[in-house]
């Protein structure tokens, strides 16, 4: 694989509309968590923003290190990983063109994350993930395929964004 991989403005606003959607599905965990903070909806909110035509800037960088900082000081682990899931729906915009398996956590660490958030409040990960599977765009399953495998590491959320990364790369193109 090359060390460049050729990223189009609709690739990473399919990527980061397909993130955004991830971490969705898991906001009610954080906000039953921290019902006065809205830092994760507000990095979900950039995030489709900017899959909605908006602009990369310092406005969705700030909304994703807020959504962790969300993250640092919530109560149960659930809602920490639902946290992680919006400042990774927020930090999709900024996936690098570089063939690096690295890059693939930005692609799929929003899913990766809502999974882990789901199984700590007793959903399957797996009945998730394949939900997960389902809602790409075939777009952004072409551009998974311009990286490698997601990478070693990581624990449970590791292990969880290999598992989404197979199913993705197992789907037709």
């Amino acid at each position: 694989m090359s060390a460049d991989v050729v990223l189009s403005k609709d690739d990473l606003r399919a990527v980061t509309a397909f993130a955004a959607a991830s971490a969705e599905t898991v906001l009610g965990i954080f906000e039953a968590d921290q019902p006065e903070d809205s830092r994760p909806r507000e990095a979900i909110s950039a995030a489709w923003a900017f899959a909605r035509g908006g602009e990369r800037g310092k406005a969705l960088r700030d909304a994703a290190w807020a959504a962790l900082k969300a993250a640092q000081g919530a109560h149960s682990t659930a809602a920490r990983e639902a946290a992680r899931a919006a400042m990774a729906a927020a930090g999709a915009a900024y996936l690098h063109p570089l063939a690096k398996a690295t890059q693939v956590k930005h692609i799929l660490g929003a899913g990766a994350h809502a999974a882990r958030a789901a199984e700590l409040v007793g959903e399957s990960a797996a009945g998730h993930l394949e939900r997960t599977v389902r809602r790409a765009a075939p777009l952004v399953v072409d551009v998974l395929h311009r990286y490698p495998a997601a990478p070693q590491g990581g624990g449970r959320v590791g292990e969880l964004t290999r598992a989404l990364d197979a199913g993705l790369r197992a789907r037709p193109q």
